[in-house]
């Protein structure tokens, strides 16, 4: 379970951040930059909750998320579909977690990014292999970009019923791979991923 041992090896306001939809076929790519207040009662009510937003079910991601929302500091970033084609996914990345660091009120002393890349924050960096299951504050990051996300793709799965998306958060399942082959891609849809790509080169020269 993930806990305050990195957070504790600095001082100053420390910001964990992580991001979520790198692999999908459709949708942003969306990042949270999370400062818990150490001396809040109510992170304590969250140390031992906090996990890898992966290993949570749905249900308890969204019950973490809002409480996390109630009591830590939390800037939220994304990067475009259209901006994940012309730069790729891994700078689109990126420019998601610059952009939920600058959305926090205050540029944090230090920020612990999970991954082993620093992705040119205006601050000093830990990149962090896993980070998610070793510092809660990434933890939390990592629960508040995942919610953020899958609400935003199951507000498009309302327009676009085809896909899932309101289950499959845009990931290349077999139900997201039957609406592609049935209805074809949409503008969500991410054309510099192989799947994807092919089925816009069909239209193209039909």
């Amino acid at each position: 379970m993930p806990d305050f041992a990195i957070e504790d090896q600095y001082r100053g306001i420390i910001a964990g951040i992580d991001e979520v939809g790198r692999g999908p076929l459709a949708g942003p790519v969306v990042a949270a930059a999370v400062v818990l207040p150490r001396e809040d009662a109510r992170i304590g009510d969250l140390y031992d909750l906090l996990n890898d937003s992966k290993k949570l079910s749905a249900k308890k991601r969204d019950l973490l998320a809002a409480r996390i929302m109630d009591c830590a500091i939390v800037g939220i970033g994304a990067a475009s579909v259209r901006e994940i084609d012309r730069i790729n996914i891994l700078q689109a990345t990126y420019v998601a977690m610059r952009r939920a660091v600058a959305r926090l009120p205050e540029l944090p002393d230090q920020a612990l990014v999970d991954g082993n890349r620093d992705p040119g924050l205006p601050c000093a960096v830990q990149t962090v292999v896993k980070g998610d299951s070793k510092s809660l504050s990434i933890a939390a990051a990592s629960i508040v970009a995942k919610v953020v996300r899958d609400r935003a793709m199951a507000r498009l799965a309302v327009r676009y019923p085809h896909f899932g998306w309101e289950g499959n958060a845009g990931y290349g399942v077999k139900k997201h791979m039957e609406g592609l082959n049935h209805a074809g891609p949409t503008v969500h849809h991410r054309r510099s991923f192989k799947p994807v790509a092919l089925l816009f080169e069909a239209l193209e020269q039909a």
